[in-house]
């Protein structure tokens, strides 16, 4: 039994990696192939510069994600049936044991994954971004922000972690489903203190001043009957120039938060545009079926880990001659992704459904032409190419193309 799961699972991880760089240069091929002219509808907005750049834009990332891709598939392997977690498990279990031993390895594991993973972050952000003029971090701010994650990721990982294990030491064959219950309500608990507590932690979120783009913003909210704790600009700009708006929260703790860097470029219908779009993922109940989508695919993940955990064969077809909560725990997340790879188009469906959603409710509440031109401003600022490989874009795409996107508003305009 050990020996056909081992099989399993390098068959499927061979097809989901072989998967993800054919999708990926399927991407980079089709961009630099429509990067001479700007595609049809977008001549007299975009201007062949902008359009090239995005495009050079999109494939640096696309080459840089060949690279990630290859180095994540290299330590799943070497995690696996490489013996690295077994090695972990060992040189843990001579030194600690109960929940110190499993906050130990599940540690362990996210401290090398996050190593193994800095020097392609600064790569991205310094050399990257800079490049395409998007950067505007400093290597003091970049450090800062990684200590704050990290410090944040002790303060609060290792008592949901600690929890976690207990409750699946002591609940016996249930504890999945008592797990989930601690874990949705984590969950909710940081929706609902995200804004006040962490978000503070890294940007400054100053109120939105009184004048054209408030007023506008407030008779927009009273229209579509939201209520929010408040209207803020965030400090976006100190680490890119990417602009986006969006709200946050759960119950009577939502706010509406703008990236001054969207300010700057968006007028005042425009951007009230952009946030009717937000508000209609909340009127369409976009963001509560997404959460609802969450909950029940953990309890359907922690019910099937439910059924491993006993397994020997799971263990050791994954290259670890031994058991533990920890060690399940472990092995059930790092190798779900190379199983779940094939429903990946059918979230993507799910998200661009829900903006279209959410463009049609804006496109009611604003002027469609306000949205339309804001789109297509934050499509040239942002480098987002106008031309994404057709197959790339119906598996990954959580936007629908812009191409699509903005013939519907322009049809809704008319």
């Amino acid at each position: 039994m050990s020996a056909d799961f081992t099989f399993l699972f390098l068959a499927a991880f061979a097809l989901t990696l072989a998967g993800r760089l054919w999708l990926t240069l399927r991407q980079i091929r089709y961009v630099a192939a429509h990067r001479a002219a700007v595609p049809a509808g977008f001549t007299e907005r975009i201007s062949l510069a902008a359009h090239q750049k995005a495009a050079d834009y999109t494939v640096d990332r696309n080459r840089m994600a060949i690279l990630t891709t290859l180095v994540d598939a290299a330590l799943l392997l070497a995690f696996t049936v490489g013996g690295g977690l077994a090695w972990l498990h060992e040189f843990w279990a001579a030194r600690v044991d109960g929940l110190i031993y499993g906050l130990a390895l599940i540690f362990s594991v996210m401290a090398i994954g996050a190593a193994i993973d800095l020097p392609f972050a600064l790569y991205r952000q310094f050399v990257i971004e800079a490049r395409y003029g998007f950067n505007r971090m400093t290597l003091a701010l970049f450090f800062a922000d990684l200590l704050k994650h990290t410090l944040l990721g002790i303060v609060i990982g290792a008592p949901v972690i600690l929890a976690v294990l207990w409750l699946m030491a002591v609940m016996g064959s249930a504890w999945w489903f008592w797990v989930w219950l601690f874990w949705s309500a984590f969950n909710l608990l940081i929706l609902f203190v995200y804004p006040t507590w962490i978000a503070p932690l890294f940007n400054k979120f100053s109120p939105l001043a009184d004048g054209e783009m408030k007023s506008r913003i407030e008779a927009l909210l009273s229209r579509c009957g939201f209520r929010s704790s408040g209207l803020f600009v965030m400090d976006g700009s100190k680490r890119s120039s990417h602009g986006n708006a969006y709200f946050t929260g759960f119950g009577n703790n939502k706010r509406i938060v703008f990236f001054d860097t969207l300010l700057a470029r968006l007028a005042p219908p425009e951007v009230e545009a952009v946030l009717a779009h937000e508000l209609g993922h909340f009127r369409r109940r976009h963001v509560l079926k997404r959460i609802v989508l969450m909950f029940a695919a953990s309890l359907g993940f922690l019910w099937l880990l439910g059924q491993l955990i006993d397994a020997p064969w799971f263990y050791n077809g994954l290259g670890v001659p031994a058991q533990s909560t920890a060690l399940a725990l472990i092995l059930f997340f790092l190798v779900v992704p190379v199983f779940t790879f094939p429903f990946t188009p059918v979230l993507s469906q799910i998200s661009r459904r829900h903006e279209f959603e959410a463009d049609a409710y804006a496109a009611a509440q604003t002027e469609a032409g306000d949205l339309s031109r804001a789109l297509v401003k934050l499509y040239e600022d942002n480098a987002a190419t106008l031309t994404p490989d057709p197959l790339h874009s119906l598996f990954y795409d959580s936007h629908p193309p812009a191409a699509v996107r903005i013939a519907r508003l322009q049809a809704a305009a008319r």
